[in-house]
């Protein structure tokens, strides 16, 4: 149990550095200064963890309370501005440290929520919740319409990983196996969907169209 414990802690981490690079190179690119920058990463890095912990009583949220969470987001931030040439010159490097984050923490929110005892739809939900939730807090607070109120697949590919955890727990399958599943499945749909351009249906209003 410790070495389980020991991974999704990791998880954890990981996806708090993928999107607190996600944050600094959007925070950037707005032209924010550098408190700001540091002030989004570890908003998008931490909010939907702090969220999740909210929500199932474990007080205070890790996120706040555990230094290792800030100390990843500043060190993140800090490379971003850094190396961020190096950053830039990678393909759409916003989306794609935040499709790893997505994928990192609709894992370990999903496993943090079945840890607390909490049953399979809460786990479901609050998997997907610790995912975008920092994704939707960046978009706030740079002025943008949030992802997962647009027509991209994002929420649902959060959905579906950390479907993968509550079903993997549910038939006791191995834990490395159920993480590395789920995580590959929730980074390849949002991947292959910025890829290929898959949508979810839009409903226009049938007046506007006709006029």
């Amino acid at each position: 149990m410790p070495e389980l414990q020991t991974l999704y802690n990791l998880l954890d981490l990981a996806g708090t550095f993928a999107f607190a690079i996600s944050g600094a190179v959007a925070a950037k690119q707005k032209g924010l200064d550098m408190f700001g920058i540091f002030a989004v990463a570890f908003t998008v890095a931490c909010g939907g963890g702090i969220i999740r912990d909210l929500c199932i009583g474990a007080i205070p949220p890790v996120g706040l309370s555990d230094w290792r969470y800030l100390v990843t987001a500043m060190l993140a931030a800090l490379m971003t501005m850094g190396l961020h040439a190096l950053v830039e010159r990678m393909y759409q490097p916003v989306l794609l440290f935040d499709a790893l984050g997505l994928s990192l923490f609709a894992v370990s929110g999903a496993h943090k929520a079945l840890l607390y005892g909490h049953n399979a739809e809460v786990a479901i939900l609050l998997g997907m919740m610790t995912a975008v939730g920092g994704g939707v807090l960046r978009d706030v607070l740079l002025n943008r319409i949030p992802v997962i109120f647009r027509k991209e697949i994002y929420a649902s590919a959060a959905l579906m990983g950390a479907i993968v955890v509550v079903v993997g727990s549910y038939f006791k399958w191995p834990d490395g196996a159920i993480s590395l599943t789920a995580i590959a499945l929730c980074f390849s749909l949002r991947f292959l969907a910025l890829r290929y351009h898959w949508n979810l249906p839009v409903f226009k209003d049938k007046e506007k169209n006709d006029s």
